[in-house]
């Protein structure tokens, strides 16, 4: 703020304003705004004795206001002032903490590194910062996520083929960036890998054929698409540390070993206990671990039991009742694996294992709400088999006798004289199991509660893929291209990583749909004078703001301050 005096050629006298000097983004020159309007020199001599030094120290004054944020503000709008159509004056300010944390794990240096040895017209750290927060913020096909870059504080002078073109460098650079990131864990949160989590999900593609990678199997949303296969490994925090792609058709039991020798290979991990579902407990699998030296936690089907398995399930002995909804008791016990030797042929060997059981009245009653609902839509399948086709019941199927499925279009086949009923057996073996559960493990000495809490944490990783699923709308998958599929998926993998430290930074009081929502709504209008007006404030945005050093709480902001929040710079 500074006192302006300006002389009327044609009277003489001298006019006083206060003025600040700002940008005008519209003429790309500065220009002096009127903060304060005084009136002529002669006719404010008559009440000031000396005007001029009394309202110098009036602009100096407002001029420490301004600087403190505490000056007063005032806004000028015509009444028919129109937009600009080619202008987005509405941008996010909530991806400030993502940004925050993306400088922390050092990728600004990272790709501003790899940037020096690749001859291209485009700045990868810009593109992957685009791609990352888009990903959180406004899920989106890579074209649309060009068309909406103006949502952001950040330069938009590239093209789409700049997009896509970036995508085969991320490619590339996908296991360097993965190991940054662990190290980084390793260093700023001080993540331990002696347990680990495993397992395994895939993605549809909207294509009708099949491909070298993108391949039909069993897919979790029970769509007829291509596929690919992901296999995630996730530390006890929460924290992702790899993920590998596999071919739409690889059983999901194929896919442990490949990535934990990788993870031993380039990640330096020592021994390591994986906790897996029983989709990956299989003799190869068990024996592999033993092998190198490792250890497992497995889930062991109930309902699939083995006559022994199911009478020791069942039989009361040694159970331990801890208060009157959970009972516990374990043994140790032989299991019988056959693999193939040096020679190729298949030979028989023992493991011996912990075998947990445990009840929960919760799981039971867990088991039967989700069967009951099944049965609901099993008994209307009945009564009107022509609704339903192979793919709009596979819950409610299983509880059907007699049904069968034509191979092409996957409709109901039903010969004459053919009943379709409920499978009464099959209910009654079911509820007798009701809230039974079954591990298996390789660590003898670790005492039951402990291996079964280490299990409990799987949770997290099966949230994991609700996630990129859900909220990151990582499928179906538009991009076709091998490279550019590994690209899609490797910026959904920093998206994860980078939402679950915000999870972490915030203490884990928020879910992860109330900090994206949140984040989302955190905008500025643009008004004049590089100042944008923001409009939500909530408890959650008040502990984001704590956490990353932002002031959210403000009405108003100028533009040099959100960049200063926005910026690209490594800490």
């Amino acid at each position: 703020m500074y006192l302006k005096k300006l002389l009327n050629k044609k009277s003489g006298r001298v006019y006083l304003s206060i003025c600040h000097n700002s940008y005008d983004k519209d003429t790309k020159k500065v220009r002096a705004k009127t903060i304060r309007p005084l009136g002529y020199l002669d006719a404010l001599e008559k009440e000031y004795p000396d005007p001029i030094s009394y309202f110098t120290q009036v602009a100096a004054q407002m001029h420490e206001e301004y600087k403190a944020g505490k000056a007063e503000l005032i806004f000028r709008f015509t009444q028919g002032e129109t937009l600009d159509s080619h202008e987005q004056s509405r941008k996010n300010l909530g991806y400030a903490v993502l940004s925050q944390l993306y400088a922390e794990l050092g990728l600004n240096l990272f790709l501003s590194n790899k940037q020096r040895y690749l001859h291209v017209d485009y700045k990868l750290n810009t593109l992957f910062r685009l791609l990352v927060f888009s990903r959180i913020l406004a899920p989106a096909s890579k074209k649309k996520t060009y068309e909406n870059r103006e949502m952001f504080f950040e330069k938009t002078d590239y093209s789409l083929d700049s997009v896509y073109r970036s995508l085969s460098d991320f490619s590339r650079m996908s296991q360097d960036i993965q190991l940054l990131l662990h190290r980084k864990a390793q260093e700023l949160y001080g993540r331990q890998t002696d347990v680990v989590y495993y397992d395994v999900t895939n993605y549809y593609f909207e294509i009708d054929e099949p491909d070298e990678q993108r391949k039909k199997g069993v897919c979790k949303e029970h769509r007829p698409n291509p596929i690919v296969q992901m296999g995630l490994l996730m530390d006890k925090q929460g924290l992702p540390i790899t993920y590998k792609l596999f071919s739409g058709n690889t059983n999901d039991c194929q896919t442990l070993m490949p990535i934990l020798a990788e993870v031993r290979k380039d990640y330096g991990i020592g021994r390591f206990i994986v906790v897996a579902d029983k989709g990956l407990n299989t003799s190869n699998n068990t024996c592999m671990a033993r092998i190198k030296g490792d250890g497992y936690i497995f889930s062991q089907s109930v309902l699939k039991a083995t006559r022994e398995l199911r009478e020791y399930v069942l039989d009361e002995q040694d159970y331990v009742w801890q208060g009157d909804q959970f009972k516990i008791k374990s043994h140790l016990t032989l299991r019988t694996v056959r693999l193939e030797n040096e020679q190729g042929k298949i030979v028989e060997t023992f493991l011996e294992e912990k075998q947990i059981i445990f009840y929960s009245e919760k799981y039971a009653r867990r088991s039967r709400k989700k069967r009951e609902e099944a049965l609901c839509k099993a008994r209307e399948l009945i009564a009107h088999p022509s609704k339903y086709s192979q793919r709009q019941a596979p819950g409610a199927a299983k509880y059907v006798q007699n049904l069968r499925y034509d191979n092409q279009t996957g409709e109901i086949i039903l010969k004459q004289g053919q009943l379709l009923s409920l499978d009464e057996d099959k209910i009654a073996r079911e509820e007798e199991l009701d809230g039974y559960y079954a591990i298996v493990s390789s660590e003898l000495d670790k005492p039951d509660g402990e291996i079964i809490d280490l299990y409990r944490g799987l949770w997290k990783i099966e949230e994991s893929f609700k996630v990129t699923k859900s909220d990151l709308e990582a499928r179906p998958v538009y991009v076709s291209r091998k490279d550019h599929i590994e690209a899609h998926f490797l910026t959904c993998f920093v998206a994860l990583f980078l939402l679950r430290l915000l999870e972490k930074r915030t203490n884990n009081q928020y879910s992860t749909q109330a900090l994206i929502e949140t984040m989302q709504r955190i905008t500025g209008t643009y008004l004049q004078d590089n100042y944008y007006l923001l409009d939500h404030r909530s408890e959650v945005t008040d502990a984001l703001g704590k956490t990353f050093g932002i002031d959210f709480s403000k009405r108003f902001m100028q533009l040099k301050e959100i960049q200063s929040y926005t910026a690209m710079r490594s800490k």
